[in-house]
């Protein structure tokens, strides 16, 4: 018995090695099935942003909605989430920041999202004041956005109406990376940029109070929501705004880093 150990001991290192060999190959399959795959039919076919980009683009794009998709926890609340689903919250993410490449949301973890428009005890059904189409997260949902599905895809879906909710509250979330949700934008402006942006979006507002504009009235709510309602007409409609408004046009190609023509 004793004149067999050495025999035995290297049957037995033998095995063990074979198990590790499989034990870590199969620790690897995981990560490979799991790897995100973008239907870029579906895409196409629902993403004009996508559609108009060069074809190396729009390999870069399809690695930014990977990346995003990776890094960010999407959950139905009352609804089921959809591959589309999926691909047009990436996209309203990626869409605004597309440009300005060293930029990250790294203040969003999760993207909530509901059947239909909220009201402000998150509810979907009934009857009270249910006008929430979209938020950004505070207090305890801080590092969440909420968004309504059917908003979601309305906003993709029709491309002549200058709005869409999804990109809105993503550029909420630009906006807020400086600490403040106040339509100054400093991660997308350079300091001597803040003044002249400033005055034009008290000109714009004024116009609007008076009915001379064009631009989405909720635009006046605020500094913040002028922001955000202008870059959904940017990313929309930026034809239009060129045409209408070319020095807001300017700006907000300055801002978001546009180096091609996103007509």
């Amino acid at each position: 018995m004793v004149e067999n150990f050495p025999v035995i001991a290297f049957i037995f290192l033998i095995a063990i090695a074979v198990f590790a060999f499989y034990f870590i190959r199969s620790r690897k399959k995981p990560s490979q099935k799991g790897e995100i795959a973008i239907d870029t039919a579906l895409l196409g076919s629902n993403v004009l942003f996508y559609r108009k980009l060069a074809q190396e683009d729009k390999a870069q794009f399809e690695s930014d909605l990977k990346y995003f998709l990776s890094h960010t926890k999407i959950t139905g609340v009352d609804t089921n989430i959809t591959v589309l689903d999926r691909l047009l919250i990436a996209s309203a993410a990626v869409i605004p920041i597309f440009y300005f490449k060293q930029w990250k949301y790294h203040n969003l973890q999760e993207v909530l999202v509901y059947s239909d428009a909220m009201n402000m005890e998150f509810e979907t059904t009934g009857n009270a004041d249910r006008n929430i189409l979209g938020l950004v997260g505070t207090g305890s949902f801080e590092g969440k956005l909420l968004l309504s599905k059917h908003a979601l895809q309305n906003g993709f879906s029709n491309t002549s109406d200058k709005h869409n909710t999804a990109i809105h509250e993503f550029v909420h979330l630009l906006d807020k990376s400086d600490g403040d949700t106040d339509g100054i934008p400093h991660v997308l402006m350079d300091k001597q940029f803040v003044l002249p942006w400033l005055n034009l979006v008290h000109d714009k507002m004024e116009k609007i109070a008076k009915g001379k504009s064009d631009i989405n009235p909720y635009a006046y709510t605020s500094k913040a929501e002028f922001f955000a309602v202008a870059a959904e007409y940017f990313f929309e409609r930026p034809e239009l705004l060129e045409e209408k408004h070319p020095v807001l046009y300017k700006m907000l190609a300055n801002m978001f880093e546009v180096e091609s023509d996103l007509k």
